[in-house]
């Protein structure tokens, strides 16, 4: 396997090495592990201190889902139309580390109008999708969760807690940051009833930025040219599906 990211990425060869060690015990278990590549090992091995009985039992508790929940291997724009008509979610530009930049405006989601099982689908589709727009010897994306004109109605803590456990469990070390911006008082609330289901590494991605400090805080981690209009920048907000690429033709 190709590891020129190694330095970027932080790895060394002892890493490398417990790196080994999982995939010999997990594929001993589930040969299809064999399908994973270092990469993804190392990140679920990290997720667990490099504990590799913690790592492997993370690992083929994976290998198990992604067989049930996506037996085709993806999840279909069709199996989540529902959610992506909402446009609640876009994904432009790169931060100053080079990772892709996803916008979730999250005024946009209503509970009374989701069905759950869509909505998991919808957060596994969106990862994927995040996932392999990576540049190389990249492994982590930033999120910013725009909370203008939240409120009660837009609170749906079971969806919250899903799509955490899903990122969590199934797509470790992915996420690199959250900067939560225009947060409302009322949504505190919601905050406190999220945060045990949020663990102690992912915890410390999580970043309240206060209106006053918002464009300090953009110019320091996101170039113009990267930003969106709406925050200032020079990017063009779309759809999430219309930067999926197009179709080959024959």
């Amino acid at each position: 396997m190709d590891r020129g990211a190694d330095e970027q990425n932080g790895g060394d060869a002892a890493e490398w090495k417990k790196v080994a060690d999982l995939r010999v015990v997990v594929e001993a278990q589930d040969p299809a592990a064999k399908e994973e590549d270092d990469f993804a090992l190392w990140r679920f091995l990290r997720a667990r201190d490099h504990n590799i009985d913690k790592a492997s039992a993370m690992l083929l508790k994976y290998l198990s889902w992604k067989r049930t929940t996506k037996p085709r291997g993806f999840i279909t724009d069709y199996e989540v139309q529902g959610e992506l008509v909402q446009e609640k979610l876009y994904m432009q530009g790169l931060d100053k580390k080079g990772r892709p930049l996803v916008y979730l405006f999250l005024a946009r989601h209503f509970p009374a109008k989701r069905d759950l099982d869509e909505f998991k689908r919808y957060a596994i589709y969106i990862l994927d999708n995040t996932c392999t727009r990576l540049h190389a010897g990249q492994e982590k994306f930033a999120v910013v969760a725009d909370l203008r004109g939240w409120g009660y109605a837009n609170c749906d803590i079971r969806a919250y807690v899903a799509a955490l456990d899903i990122m969590q469990s199934y797509y470790p070390e992915r996420l690199g940051r959250v900067l939560l911006i225009h947060v409302p008082y009322v949504f505190m609330a919601a905050w406190k009833m999220l945060y045990p289901f949020i663990d102690d590494k992912t915890k410390e991605k999580f970043v309240f930025v206060a209106d006053r400090d918002l464009d300090a805080t953009f110019r320091d981690s996101i170039d113009e040219s990267q930003l969106p209009e709406v925050y200032g920048g020079m990017l063009e907000l779309r759809g999430y599906n219309d930067l999926s690429p197009p179709s080959s033709s024959n």
